[in-house]
């Protein structure tokens, strides 16, 4: 790989004399311009004149010699130099699947690793795409592209279907954002209907469409399974695993005693979802002894000990950080881990025996903790139970294997529950609703049912005892001043705060501005709220306001959930940072002698900053796939009329979220009715110009399917409900952002160059509960 030079800024106050430069003089202003043009040059240098006409000629004979590249149609840099910021194109992807860039202008530019990281909010990039990025100089001397802005998927390369006909081969993109569509020769071996990644072709016609280059099949559309396949490539999902890294994991033995606790007559349970595949955590729990602390309990919580298997500077180690988490779709998971580990060493299987790195924590009958110790242990799980078979268990309904568990297992953990959740309560976490869906996939691959997700005491149960845990091993080590990396979660912005205030306003909700932001605040306006009719909307403006959670080294809390310290502990299997954790807890406590390494040490920062961007990555590929399989399983619904809520409103049109699977789509704007609608993002709501009728955040309307595209995910609605009306105690909105409805007879909604309609991605939502705090 080409090693790239990184300029250095002239300051504006060097002068130059005047006079042609000579050709090192000029090479080193280049230089440390790092891009600049002749006019540029000129001035630096007071040229005039024939000095400029003798300017002009060095630039070219510089440029004819290879020593200058051309930047844009006026620019130059050194051949090879790279500027601070600059627009890269996603152009190769290595053999171990780190991404390389090259400018987008410049032909002789180089390739250079895009760093994993970056701005955590500008999503996540894969092949084809478009970045804004900033060159960075390592202490090696090389360079690296770290991202600030994804910008789209670039002209580049693309992933596309094939639409074969009998005088052209075309592919079209897959991402609904893209509006190319590329040509491939006629002799491709190609069939109708494969799913394709191909490269534009950099000398085709300046008009009409693009000429491709086939890359590379990598499926077919009409696969039940395409929809993932699609989200893996688009978004740059590292896949698989190397041999070196199968051939570890086959290598590793099962556990045994050797410097561990035994943990095995302590009847800890898994509790899981029904289709859960690895098992890396088991709880259980029974009252305090202790006479000094009546009414309090003794919690165990037991976490598969994947850092006795995945050592630092292993294969092993360096695919898991390069993946940073596992990535769940409907129909398959991209592990973390091979199977050997995820589902086999590191899965706490029931009745064998298991590696486990366990808390053991004391809580008080106020739900509070007074005492917590880590061991290193070998544990045997007593039980593998499902969310839904615990939670029949406890409403009065055992079957054969929760029966025998009742009184010894569950009823305490219950009881302990209780105990937890008086300490949560006074905590008083987020509570922001949010409603997911469950897709259940067949045998074939196709989709049986999309359903809502239930929210179960079990699950709750499972998510305080992990939260404690997590909690545990942020305090455990920061007491020892160990770093480590933690799982932080800001406070809204002041803007934030500002809109939010803003639009409380409108509904005639008080909301004093310059109050502290505190969690219990955002609740006691949730629960005011929870039985009105703006219900909806408020959650819906509350989420919304929260920022983003994201792993890193320094510590500001956990926002959402109202904790000072918090770093995730529990899920190892399929989570980075969990394994970091672990590492920290082993050396800090003396545990073993596989803790942390100095590689994981000195780069602890560039970790954090890699799984936060592999966290997004993942979110925003696992959302792609949702949509697609939802697109697909309306597709035959066209024509259907549903009952949805607004939940999303832009100047173009409304977002709806239909109440039977979730599904969310768009009704265009010119679908809505015979006059102009103004956007008021004060009140998140489309006004009428003339009537003053209004389509509010959080309205319950019905729609009539137009338009399902499964390739892109596409949802188009038509409005079959009419506007609320006009309020008059509601300011009306300043003209100027307007949304054109139809006049006249319905045109249909307006589409993109590629004929295909906007969506919308599914499950616009923000988990603060669950696993993946």
């Amino acid at each position: 790989m080409a090693r790239s030079k990184m300029p250095q800024r002239t300051p504006k106050s060097t002068r130059f004399a005047k006079g042609v430069p000579d050709r090192e003089t000029l090479l080193k202003f280049i230089r440390e311009s790092g891009e600049t043009d002749k006019g540029a040059i000129a001035r630096a240098f007071g040229l005039k004149g024939e000095d400029r006409r003798a300017l002009r000629a060095t630039l070219q004979a510089l440029e004819a010699d290879g020593t200058l590249g051309k930047r844009g149609r006026k620019g130059f840099a050194e051949a090879g130099a790279l500027p601070e910021v600059g627009v890269a194109d996603v152009v190769e992807r290595t053999a171990d699947g780190d991404l390389m860039v090259r400018l987008t202008r410049g032909e002789d530019a180089p390739l250079v690793p895009l760093a994993p990281g970056g701005d955590i909010k500008a999503g996540a990039p894969g092949m084809g795409d478009r970045l804004l990025v900033r060159f960075v100089k390592l202490e090696s001397g090389e360079t690296e592209a770290k991202l600030i802005k994804r910008l789209g998927q670039s002209a580049h390369r693309i992933l596309g279907v094939v639409r074969k006909a009998r005088r052209e081969v075309r592919v079209e993109p897959v991402d609904r954002r893209s509006k190319d569509t590329l040509l491939l020769p006629q002799g491709e071996d190609v069939r109708d209907g494969d799913l394709v990644i191909a490269q534009v072709e950099p000398h085709g016609p300046r008009y009409g469409p693009k000429q491709g280059k086939l890359l590379e099949v990598v499926g077919r559309e009409d696969e039940p399974r395409a929809f993932s396949i699609i989200a893996i490539h688009a978004h740059g999902i590292p896949t698989g695993f190397s041999e070196a890294a199968e051939a570890e994991a086959e290598a590793a033995q099962p556990p045994t005693l050797a410097g561990r606790e035994d943990l095995r007559d302590i009847p800890l349970i898994t509790i899981d979802p029904v289709d859960a595949r690895d098992h890396d955590d088991a709880v259980y729990a029974q009252p305090d002894d202790d006479p000094k602390n009546p009414g309090g309990w003794v919690c165990w919580v037991a976490i598969a000990d994947v850092a006795a298997y995945v050592r630092p500077g292993t294969e092993l180690d360096r695919i898991a950080r390069d993946k940073g988490n596992s990535v769940y779709f409907p129909d398959r998971v991209e592990p973390m881990l091979p199977e050997r580990l995820s589902n086999g060493l590191c899965s706490l299987r029931e009745g064998e025996n298991r590696a486990t790195l366990a808390v053991r924590m004391v809580f008080g009958a106020d739900g509070r903790k007074r005492s917590h110790r880590f061991v290193r242990g070998l544990m045997r799980s007593a039980a593998k139970l499902s969310y839904e078979q615990a939670q029949a268990a406890i409403d009065g309904e055992p079957d054969d294997k929760t029966g025998p568990l009742m009184d010894t297992v569950l009823k305490p953990l219950w009881a302990a529950y209780a105990c937890l959740k008086k300490g949560r309560d006074a905590r008083s976490p987020l509570a922001i609703e949010s409603a997911e869906r469950k897709i259940a996939i067949n045998r074939e691959g196709e989709i049986a049912a999309i359903t809502p997700r239930a929210s179960l005491d079990a699950m709750k149960l499972i998510e305080e005892f992990m939260i404690q845990a997590n909690v545990c091993a942020a305090e455990a080590l920061e007491a020892k001043k160990t770093p480590l990396i933690y799982r932080i979660h800001d406070e809204p912005s002041p803007e934030k705060i500002q809109n939010l205030a803003e639009f409380l306003a409108t509904l005639e909700l008080p909301w004093t501005k310059g109050e502290t932001t505190r969690t219990e605040r955002f609740n006691r306006l949730l629960d005011e709220t929870r039985e009105g009719p703006h219900a909806d909307i408020v959650n819906e403006v509350v989420l919304r306001t929260q920022m983003q959670a994201v792993y890193s080294t320094e510590n500001i809390g956990h926002f959402g959930l109202n904790l000072g310290k918090y770093a995730h502990f529990t899920s190892p299997i399929r989570r980075y940072a969990d394994l970091i954790v672990h590492r920290a807890l082993v050396t800090t406590l003396g545990l073993g002698g596989d803790g942390l390494s100095d590689f994981d040490i000195r780069e602890m920062k560039n970790t954090a900053e890699i799984i936060t961007f592999a966290e997004r990555r993942a979110m925003a590929a696992e959302r792609d796939a949702m949509d697609r399989y939802v697109a697909a399983f309306l597709s035959d619904r066209v024509g259907a009329e549903f009952t949805g809520k607004i939940t999303g409103v832009t100047r173009f049109g409304l977002f709806v979220r239909l109440a039977e699977t979730g599904a969310d789509g768009l009704v265009p704007v010119s679908r809505l009715g015979g006059e102009f609608f103004v956007h008021d993002d004060r009140s998140h709501a489309l006004v009428g110009e003339r009537t003053g009728a209004r389509w509010p955040l959080g309205m319950m309307v019905d729609v009539r399917l137009v338009e399902a595209t499964p390739l892109t995910g596409g949802l188009l609605f038509e409005m079959l409900s009419e506007p609320a009306p006009a309020d008059a105690s509601m300011p009306r909105p300043r003209l100027g952002v307007r949304g054109r409805g139809d006049r006249g007879p319905k045109r249909g909604p307006p589409k993109p160059a590629n004929g295909r309609p906007p969506g919308i991605r599914t499950g616009r939502k923000k988990k603060m509960g669950g696993k993946r705090r």
